[in-house]
C-alpha cells in the first residue's frame, strides 16, 4: 500500500504540470489581457465598446495620432487600444505585469514560485492570492460541507428504501422525482426559491443576499446561529435539490447488487431479521462506492458547483473570486487558484482511492496492479 501511495504522489507532479501547461497556452491566445485592460483604463474607455471595423482593418475610437517618429512601435501593435499611446508607457505596463519576458520564461518563473507556494499578488486587488483565497474560503467551505452532508443524509436512506421496495410505486415515483430534479439546473431552483420565499413575488421569509446579517457581531450566540442558518437555507436547498439523482440511484443499485449475493441468502436462511441483514451485512459492502466518493464529491461542490449560487445570493466565495479573475484576466489569481485546487483535487482523488481500503480492507491496490 505504501508503494502505491508513493507512486500516486509522484504521478501528481506530471499531471499537475500538464494541466498548468495547457491552461497557460490557452490563456496566451485569449484577447483582453491585463495589459490591454490597463491601457483601456488609461485611455478612459472600454476597448470592446469602442472598436469598429473601418476599411480592411480595425480602428479603436476613430483615427489615432501616429507614434513618435511616424512609425508604430512593436509594443503598440500587440495590444488593442494602444494606438497613439507613448511606447514608454506601454513598456512600463508590461514590466509591471511581467509581460516584458517571453511566455516560456514567464511560465517557468511562475511554476518555480508555485513549487515554494509563492502565488504572488492580484493585479487589480492589491492583495496576495493566498490572502484572497483564505478570505473567501469560509463561504465556499460552508456551502460545500452543508450541501455534501445533507445530500448524503437524504440520498443514502432514500436509496436503501428504493432498493428494498424495488419496482413498487414508491420506487417509480421517487425515481421520477429525483430524475426531474436532476434535469433542472440548481440556479433555476435558486431563482424559483427567491420568487417564492425571498420576497421575489410571494413570501418574504428568507434574506436575499449574504451569509449573515449586517448586525451579526451584535447578536447573541444563539441569535448568530439562527441568523447563519436563516441565510444559508435557500442556497443550500437550491444546491441539494438537483443533486439527489446520481447518489440516490448509485446507492439503490449498490444495494440491489449486494442483496442478490449468496451471503445475503445465507444470512436470511439463518433466521436473521431483515434489518440485521440489511444494516449488519449488506450496508458495509453496498456503501463502498458511495463512501469512497465522498472526498471527490465535496471538492466538486466546493470549487465548481456553487458559482451561480454565489452570484445569485451575493455570497463572496471562491466561485465568485475565480469568475471575477477570469473576466478581469487577473492571471495571478487565475493560475494560483488553478494550481492549488488542482493539487487539492488530485490529493482528494488519492484519498478517495484509499477510502476503498479503509471501508473494505480486502481491497489491495498492490495485488490489483500486480
Amino acid at each position: 500500500m505504501y508503494a502505491y501511495i508513493l507512486r500516486r504522489l509522484f504521478l501528481i507532479i506530471p499531471t499537475l504540470f500538464g494541466i498548468m501547461v495547457v491552461n497557460f497556452v490557452v490563456v496566451q491566445f485569449a484577447p483582453g489581457g491585463p495589459v490591454e485592460q490597463a491601457i483601456a483604463e488609461i485611455q478612459g474607455e472600454a476597448v470592446s465598446s469602442t472598436a469598429r471595423i473601418s476599411g480592411g482593418g480595425t480602428e479603436v475610437g476613430g483615427p489615432q495620432p501616429p507614434a513618435p517618429g511616424g512609425a508604430r512601435s512593436g509594443s503598440e501593435s500587440r495590444y488593442r487600444g494602444a494606438q497613439g499611446l507613448d511606447p514608454e508607457i506601454i513598456a512600463r505596463i508590461e514590466r509591471q505585469f511581467g509581460f516584458d519576458k517571453p511566455p516560456l520564461e514567464r511560465f517557468l518563473l511562475m511554476m518555480r514560485n508555485y513549487v515554494v507556494l509563492d502565488f504572488g499578488e492580484s493585479y487589480f486587488r492589491d492583495r496576495g492570492v493566498v490572502e484572497l483565497v483564505l478570505d473567501k474560503m469560509p463561504v465556499s467551505i460552508t456551502i460545500g460541507l452543508w450541501t455534501t452532508l445533507f445530500t448524503y443524509l437524504i440520498c443514502i436512506p432514500l436509496g436503501v428504501a428504493k432498493a428494498v421496495r424495488d419496482g413498487s410505486r414508491f420506487d417509480v415515483w421517487t425515481s421520477g422525482l429525483v430524475i426531474c430534479a436532476n434535469a433542472i439546473p440548481s440556479f433555476l431552483f435558486a431563482i424559483l426559491l427567491i420568487i417564492l420565499f425571498a420576497g421575489g413575488r410571494y413570501l418574504d421569509w428568507f434574506p436575499l443576499r449574504g451569509l449573515v446579517s449586517e448586525n451579526f457581531d451584535d447578536l447573541s450566540t444563539w441569535s448568530q446561529i439562527t441568523d447563519y442558518l436563516w441565510h444559508i437555507t435557500l442556497p443550500i436547498l437550491a444546491l441539494i435539490i438537483g443533486g439527489f439523482a446520481t447518489l440516490t440511484l448509485l446507492t439503490k443499485n449498490s444495494f440491489l447488487d449486494q442483496i442478490r449475493q449468496q451471503y445475503v441468502i445465507t444470512a436470511r436462511a439463518k433466521g436473521l431479521t431483515e434489518r440485521r441483514v440489511l444494516y449488519g451485512h449488506v450496508f458495509r459492502n453496498a456503501m463502498l462506492i458511495v463512501i469512497a466518493g465522498f472526498p471527490g464529491a465535496f471538492v466538486s461542490i466546493l470549487f465548481s458547483g456553487s458559482l451561480f449560487i454565489e452570484i445569485i445570493f451575493s455570497l463572496d466565495g471562491l466561485g465568485l473570486l475565480g469568475f471575477d479573475a477570469v473576466i478581469r484576466r487577473d492571471y495571478p489569481v487565475m493560475f494560483g487558484t488553478l494550481y492549488f485546487f488542482t493539487l487539492l483535487g488530485l490529493v482528494m482523488n488519492l484519498i478517495g482511492d484509499l477510502m476503498y481500503h479503509v471501508v473494505d480492507p480486502r481491497i489491495d491496490f498492490e495485488a490489483r496492479e500486480a
